[in-house]
């Protein structure tokens, strides 16, 4: 018989409060990927008697980003258990809009690499924690996706570029300073917006929760080692990328770690990330193909700029701009998906969304210098919309097992997976096409590879969907609110 975990009563929150819900996520992800193109001019700024900083050291604002967003997703679900969602949230804000304006007030390299530690630690709950209210009982339906939410978590990583560009467009290096400045009022807005929330949302404190620090310790440990180790194999020089111990090991060590984390949390009854959802088929495999389908569809957001700059000279503005309708086509690809998903069974949805996806990107095969923007435009949207069809059912089989107060530890689970996943792909395809001494010529070669890596990759994506069901044993959110 089919457990239903039935709607609230109480009416789902408005639309100012969603949109206050999703400002921070839409702050933290720009971020992930603006700094990327801000990394020259912090190092010409910071640079003495003409000569820029070592990009060694300056790689280390991104790096220390992601390491201490690593090892704040691994205390997340905890936190929000112990003290309430919707408060970890509110105060996460807070921490991130002062760590923003700590890194732009940063006086040397070492004080921004110190803040932006900071902000990938303080700003790492933000996501996860949004998305539990957004699909919980309290939110849009009691598991709906809103079009709101999937516009910002795919635009937005498409928008760093762009707003990276425009900000970096001047002859001033210290105009980086922008980018995290910019954060301080939208991040203000977003505190004030707060107020439309009502306190009931999420999982509320349970003060019998039980810290689980041995896992802490694996987990944490696991995901920062293995971070770091994708993050040193896309390195480019001597003693560093894939061939070199001080990337391959630590990855291998971290992900040996994560397994070891996976076997003592699935035998503990409070461990710092609940990951008993993998029991449950359905939730594995959407897991895995989420994995997939970030490296296929990110993949192409931060290696795309290598080509198009450094092949055809456009400028990181002009990419950004090319970048833009795959984020707003992926949003709304979401939001149909959703709606399909009700009318489609789970397989035959997600099988064809990877079949589209397989198909458009052999596209990427034949890009070449003279390959205008808008026909790049064109290919990249064509893959948005597979994306978008396959994302919203994934994520939902995903979820369908866990009761809400479970949540805050699927949906960092999920994060958590998506952010190493995404991070050791991208790392591999980005040390083909970004490797040091390549020419134009080799660089679109490079580049075509990749493309043929991420056909094969749907492929592949595509065959394990054959092995999703539609479980009828497994509790399933009723919905009956329509997402707006």
């Amino acid at each position: 018989m089919t457990q239903t975990i039935a709607p609230a009563t109480s009416t789902p929150i408005g639309a100012i409060a969603r949109y206050a819900l999703l400002i921070g996520p839409l702050l933290s992800m720009i971020d992930s990927s603006i700094v990327n193109v801000a990394v020259p001019s912090i190092a010409k700024d910071f640079g003495t008697n003409g000569n820029a900083v070592d990009l060694g050291q300056i790689q280390w604002i991104v790096s220390g980003y992601l390491l201490a967003l690593g090892v704040s997703l691994a205390a997340t679900a905890y936190l929000a258990k112990r003290f309430g969602v919707l408060r970890v949230y509110t105060i996460s804000t807070v921490l991130f809009v002062l760590a923003s304006a700590a890194c732009a007030a940063a006086v040397n390299v070492d004080w921004l690499i110190a803040f932006r530690a900071v902000q990938g630690f303080v700003g790492a709950p933000l996501v996860p924690l949004a998305l539990s209210i957004l699909l919980g009982k309290d939110g849009i339906g009691g598991g709906k996706i809103p079009i709101s939410a999937a516009l910002t978590l795919f635009l937005a990583p498409a928008l760093g570029p762009t707003i990276g560009g425009l900000i970096l467009s001047g002859d001033d290096p210290s105009d980086w300073r922008w980018i995290f400045l910019i954060n301080v009022p939208v991040g203000i807005i977003g505190l004030l917006l707060l107020v439309k929330v009502p306190r009931h949302v999420g999982a509320s404190a349970d003060r019998s929760t039980r810290f689980d620090p041995f896992g802490f310790l694996l987990l944490a440990i696991g995901l920062t080692a293995a971070l770091f180790g994708a993050t040193e194999g896309a390195s480019q020089g001597k003693d560093v990328g894939w061939g070199a111990p001080i990337s391959y090991l630590p990855l291998g060590i971290g992900l040996l770690m994560l397994v070891g984390y996976t076997f003592w949390a699935l035998n503990r009854a409070n461990p710092a990330v609940n990951v008993a959802m993998i029991r449950h088929r359905n939730s594995a495999i959407a897991l895995v193909l989420q994995v997939l389908c970030s490296v296929i569809a990110f993949g192409t957001v931060f290696l795309l700029p290598i080509f198009t700059q450094n092949v055809q000279g456009h400028t990181a503005f002009q990419t950004g701009i090319a970048l833009l309708p795959q984020g707003i086509i992926m949003g709304i690809g979401t939001f149909v998906g959703q709606k399909l998903s009700g009318r489609i069974p789970l397989k035959v949805l997600v099988v064809a969304g990877f079949a589209i996806l397989a198909i458009s990107s052999v596209f990427l095969i034949f890009l070449d210098k003279d390959t205008s923007l808008v026909i790049i435009g064109a290919i990249l949207s064509g893959r948005a919309i597979a994306i978008g069809f396959v994302t919203a059912p994934l994520l939902i089989a995903m979820l369908a097992p866990l009761s809400e107060r479970e949540l805050p530890d699927g949906n960092t689970l999920f994060n958590i997976t998506q952010r190493l996943g995404g991070s050791i792909g991208v790392s591999i395809l980005g040390s083909i096409v970004g490797a040091a001494g390549l020419t134009t010529a080799g660089i679109t070669d490079r580049f075509h590879w990749v493309g043929g890596g991420l056909v094969a990759l749907a492929v592949i994506a595509g065959i394990l969907s054959l092995f999703l069901t539609q479980d009828k044993n497994a509790p399933v959110r009723e919905v009956s609110v329509v997402a707006e």
